[in-house]
């Protein structure tokens, strides 16, 4: 496993730092963002050190896949519409503020009004 010791996500994942926790499996844990910007706003992440889409290897096919099964999971969980919308922030210029690989998974709102 691939770990950045001054990455707050990795710390997270080591139990250093507390999150609320929403799921995990082998590869990733999902935690509840600590500045929502709807009702539902999880981290989908893996375990494994990644600073963002662009550091994906060949090798990370079935961590990718991960994600996405675990965004239906997720879904599958909400109660009313299973709605939802993954985003994902590449770089500095495009937001990402933790340069370790991470998903947001919004829901809970009519998201068209972002």
């Amino acid at each position: 496993m691939v770990v950045d010791n001054d990455c707050i996500f990795c710390k997270i994942i080591a139990g250093k730092v507390p999150s609320q926790r929403i799921a995990e499996n082998d590869s990733l844990i999902v935690i509840k963002d600590i500045a929502p910007k709807t009702s539902i706003h999880y981290l989908i992440i893996p375990k494994k050190h990644i600073v963002n889409i662009q550091f994906l290897a060949k090798e990370d096919i079935s961590l990718a896949g991960d994600i996405f099964l675990m965004a239906k999971e997720l879904a599958s969980q909400l109660s009313g519409s299973q709605a939802f919308r993954l985003v994902s922030n590449n770089g500095a210029d495009s937001g990402q503020k933790v340069f370790h690989l991470h998903i947001h998974f919004l829901a809970g709102k009519h998201l068209s009004d972002f």
